[in-house]
């Protein structure tokens, strides 16, 4: 066990480590790039599957309560141990659902899982914590200090799955936001071309998909939902509350009203295009604005020693030189008082 820790704590095993892992997630990030177009097919396809599910819930639904939902079943793994251990009343949070929603999770399954791995991540960090300082005695640390990280592991775990989800929404409202803009515009022509506007929507996901996957996967799911839930409004809330932008919610404001009031949707449309692009373009000057200060402690850490380096490091080279050069010369001058004795 100390051979072990030994090797685990040698300073070259751990910058191959930190290399290994630095090349494996470089290749898994070019591998997603590259797999672009399979995911794009792939969600899709559940898209597609959603909507058959939703057309045949509905024709079981007929004669049936409108509000009688049409929801899927639950077949996660999990769901057994959720329901034994009732984690859904013991863990409850009453914004999961809008949560997975907004990083792509929908439906009973994703809830079943995280309630789980909620439940059981400070377990696991926590076990995983203890076993590295007591069982591997790493660092020979003090028992509070090793108490203090198994208790920082605990609640590190319990927050866990929320700060993955929050993770992941904010990169998929990241890149649902910077298509949006054209994504309206295609919108917009479709439109005014005398398209409906599930068509339009339909024609768009297909277009958008290169530049947003998940910007596509939403409004085919809108389309969807136009054709089969009961109010055509709540399919346009939904997208407002999944993607949880301003920019977009005004939009499905707009296209409420539009659809409520018999108001032109096509003008609606074009103001809220101009809009957004000046949100996108407001966003890029705040990020271009915010660089400056976000790159003075990189150059002072990074850039600046390499500089003093590129600068300074010929002049020392040319002093050490001068300095050996001066060390090794042969006396060639002699004494004056060796040259009057002589």
């Amino acid at each position: 066990m100390e051979a072990f820790a030994a090797t685990i704590m040698n300073p070259g095993n751990l910058v191959a480590i930190v290399v290994a892992g630095m090349v494996f997630f470089t290749v898994i990030t070019l591998g997603q790039s590259l797999m672009s177009g399979e995911q794009l097919a792939k969600r899709m396809k559940s898209v597609a599957t959603r909507r058959e599910e939703l057309r045949r819930l509905s024709r079981q639904n007929v004669g049936r309560d409108a509000t009688g939902g049409l929801r899927r079943t639950d077949t996660s793994p999990y769901r057994a141990l959720v329901e034994k251990l009732n984690l859904k009343t013991l863990l409850e949070d009453p914004k999961v659902v809008e949560k997975l929603a907004s990083a792509g999770f929908r439906g009973p399954k994703p809830v079943s899982t995280f309630y789980f791995f909620r439940f059981a991540m400070p377990f696991v960090l926590a076990g995983g914590a203890a076993f590295y300082l007591f069982g591997l005695n790493v660092g020979h640390l003090h028992l509070q200090m090793k108490a203090l990280i198994c208790m920082g592991a605990l609640v590190l775990g319990y927050y866990a799955p929320n700060l993955y989800i929050s993770n992941m929404a904010s990169k998929r409202r990241q890149s649902i936001v910077a298509a949006f803009p054209d994504a309206l515009d295609l919108l917009l022509i479709s439109v005014e071309s005398g398209m409906s506007i599930e068509a339009a929507l339909h024609r768009v996901a297909g277009e958008i998909g290169s530049a947003s996957i998940e910007l596509a996967e939403e409004l085919s799911l809108v389309v969807a939902e136009l054709s089969y839930l009961p109010e055509r409004r709540m399919a346009y809330e939904g997208l407002a509350v999944r993607t949880n932008h301003p920019g977009i919610k005004a939009v499905c404001t707009a296209m409420i009203q539009a659809e409520k009031f018999g108001t032109p949707l096509g003008t609606a449309l074009r103001v809220m295009a101009k809009e957004n692009r000046d949100l996108r373009l407001s966003a890029a000057e705040k990020k271009a604005a915010a660089l400056p200060a976000q790159l003075t402690v990189p150059m002072i850490v990074f850039f600046l020693p390499v500089l003093f380096v590129v600068i300074l490091g010929p002049v020392v080279l040319r002093i050490t030189a001068m300095q050996k050069h001066d060390t090794s010369a042969p006396i060639i001058n002699q004494h004056p008082t060796e040259k009057n004795e002589r």
